[in-house]
Parts: C-alpha cells; sequence; structure tokens
C-alpha cells in the first residue's frame, strides 16, 4: 500500500481516457481512512518476523505502549465492526477485501462470480455510503451545510466587532 492507500483504489482514482477519474476525492479520502483504521486494528497477517519489543514482549518487562497498542487496536476493531453493521453486507466485504485485505478487484469479482466490472461499481457505492459516514462530500458547502456534530449553541465572539463612528 502506497502512502495508506489501497493499490486499487489509487488506479480507479487515476484520470481515465475522457479527464475523469471513477473515484472523486471524497472517496478516496474514505478509503484512506479505513484503510488506516485497519492498520489499527491490526487484522492483517504478518508475512515476516518482527523483533520489535513491543510485539514479542522482549526481555525488559517489554514496552509501556504494550496496553496502548492493544487498547488502540481493541477500539479500531470496535469502528469496524460498527461500520460493517451499517452497511450492505456486499459493500462491507468488497470494503473489507479492497481497503483491508488490499486485495484486487478482479480476485474480489472472480471470488464472487460477479460479472466483469460490477465490484467497480458496487466498491464506488459503498465508498459513497463510507463517505457519507465520515461526513464527507463530493463538494465543499461550508459550515451552515455541516451536520450537527456537538450539542453546544454557537459561542459568543471573544471580541466584540468595533462599532463605527
Amino acid at each position: 500500500m502506497a502512502e495508506g492507500l489501497p493499490d486499487a483504489i489509487g488506479r480507479l482514482a487515476a484520470t481515465r481516457r475522457d479527464g475523469s477519474p471513477f473515484l472523486l476525492p471524497h472517496h478516496v479520502e474514505a478509503a484512506r481512512r479505513l484503510a488506516q483504521t485497519f492498520e489499527r486494528a491490526r487484522l492483517r497477517q504478518r508475512v515476516t518476523m518482527s523483533y520489535d519489543p513491543t510485539r514479542t514482549g522482549g526481555r525488559g518487562g517489554g514496552s509501556p505502549l504494550q496496553g496502548e497498542i492493544s487498547a488502540i487496536a481493541a477500539d479500531a476493531r470496535k469502528h469496524l465492526a460498527d461500520m460493517a453493521g451499517m452497511m450492505p453486507a456486499d459493500c462491507w466485504a468488497v470494503l473489507f477485501d479492497i481497503c483491508g485485505l488490499d486485495r484486487g478487484l478482479q480476485d474480489v469479482e472472480t471470488e464472487r462470480d460477479w460479472p466483469r466490472r460490477g465490484g467497480k461499481l458496487v466498491l464506488r457505492i459503498a465508498l459513497s455510503h463510507l463517505a457519507a459516514h465520515y461526513g464527507l462530500d463530493a463538494e465543499a458547502r461550508g459550515r451552515e451545510a455541516q451536520r450537527q456534530r456537538h450539542w453546544l449553541p454557537a459561542r459568543a465572539p471573544m471580541f466584540p466587532p468595533a462599532e463605527a463612528s
């Protein structure tokens, strides 16, 4: 994965012959955030040996961050489980394979016996759901169009405006 972005997402975000990308920037950002959550959850199997004392509990009693790392992974796994519950099953399965396991779209389509290019459409729909969950949209609309994220009313300005004489 280059820079936290799955390979399939990077290819679909590249511009096509007509000059427009298949995935829009808010889809790409949603995929990047999900891939980072998968990294924090530590769901991938390791294929090489790691001699990192935080993973092996090496001499000296291990790292003081060892407990925190497992708490971070548990929190990320809970977040992933919540997202899986709010999405259609096929959408979540494609996101898990592409963003979590960094599999290719052709492999996913073949495994599920989908028609060619069917995975691209399901992936785009899933990324639209995910972007909406993260509060991302195709275009910026300003603070007024944003969904409410807190219960406190707007604060009064710190410095009152100067009166015109």
